[in-house]
């Protein structure tokens, strides 16, 4: 088949995982809780879109319910996490503004991953 037929079925059947969060940081634990979830957000490979919103590249619906899996064991006890999983074809259409300025937006990065 034609190659822009693979990269199309590839775009539908990549995923993002997006982690939204709200966590309280009003005590010192609370702050340590919340640095604590950044963290292990980073530590499996998401990367920070905003403050509150992690995203991470996903090859396959398989490997995003991995991660999906690996965030719903760190949940922390308090404040609101939400996570959805988008296509790469979806994550495609956003359009990014800084002020009123169409952003650039940036390629996913290729990771090897062991399992």
């Amino acid at each position: 088949m034609h190659e822009n037929y693979y990269s199309r079925l590839n775009q539908y059947r990549s995923l993002w995982v997006l982690v939204f969060f709200d966590l309280p940081t009003e005590t010192k634990k609370d702050r340590k809780i919340a640095s604590s979830f950044r963290k292990k957000l980073l530590n499996d490979g998401f990367a920070m879109f905003q403050f509150s919103i992690y995203m991470r590249f996903c090859a396959s619906r398989e490997n995003a319910e991995v991660h999906t899996r690996r965030v719903k064991v760190n949940l922390p006890p308090k404040g609101k996490v939400g996570i959805m999983q988008i296509t790469d074809r979806q994550f495609g259409m956003m359009e990014l503004f800084h002020g009123k300025s169409i952003a650039e937006k940036e390629q996913p990065v290729q990771q090897l991953e062991l399992f």
